[in-house]
């Protein structure tokens, strides 16, 4: 027991010492690292202990291995994060309903507290194509469920996209991620639902298009108050377990 603690420790040692690296050389994604034995020396550590490092960092989307080529220095993503949440979701019936119910919760504050800057980054054009996206909603919701998923999702990306904001983008696309994920084990939507979430969808861009912040920010409300409310009926309905 000791000597996996032991190894984890240094692990994590190592990592840390490669994140520092990256900050004090001032090193951008997509820039490379130096090769194995290199971090091996400058760090004063094993090169088995910098490949684990590496590995760890490699999953956290810090760092990414490019096979026959090196090291580079990642994107920074939540996609860890994102499986994460996913796993906690799809690990039980009881953690599905309770993820859920946290998302909501999390997109909602997420888009109402950004309502004024969202309202003045969105131009004409972002409105415009918000209002398409919507229509392709409603045309594809009892057809096509896939893509009534990837128009829900493009719509709130684009949401936020003018912001400029890459890590406000991620992290919406990452609650989206999860969100999509963990809502067919559900089995909560319906056609009903569908229309419902279109004619919601479309009150927003009609009130960011008004550049009303106090009806954008009820118009989110009323969005994520039915998604709600059928997470919590679900839950209520779900057999003990």
């Amino acid at each position: 027991m000791e000597g996996r603690q032991g190894r984890s420790l240094l692990r994590q040692e190592v990592s840390e010492g490669i994140k520092r690296y990256i900050l004090e050389n001032k090193l951008r994604p997509g820039d490379p690292l130096p090769t194995e034995s290199e971090l091996s020396a400058t760090l004063g550590a094993s090169r088995s202990s910098v490949r684990e490092a590496v590995k760890t960092l490699d999953a956290l989307d810090i760092v990414e291995v490019r096979h026959g080529h090196g090291t580079y220095v990642g994107r920074l993503s939540l996609s860890a994060l994102v499986e994460g949440l996913t796993f906690r979701g799809l690990l039980s019936r009881d953690d599905d309903f309770k993820v859920m119910s946290d998302l909501v919760d999390v997109r909602e504050l997420f888009e109402r507290g950004m309502a004024e800057r969202i309202l003045t980054s969105l131009d004409s054009d972002h409105l415009r194509t918000l209002y398409r996206i919507v229509d392709d909603m409603e045309r594809s919701g009892n057809a096509d469920g896939t893509g009534f998923v990837e128009a829900d999702r493009a719509f709130h990306a684009l949401l936020v996209e003018p912001l400029g904001n890459e890590l406000i983008g991620q992290l919406s696309l990452a609650f989206w991620d999860v969100y999509t994920i963990v809502v067919p084990h559900l089995s909560v939507f319906t056609s009903k639902d569908e229309a419902e979430t279109v004619a919601n969808h479309r009150r927003i861009v009609d009130t960011a298009r008004a550049g009303d912040v106090d009806a954008f920010t009820l118009a989110i409300a009323e969005h994520y108050a039915p998604v709600r409310r059928r997470v919590q009926e679900a839950r209520a309905a779900a057999p003990a377990t």
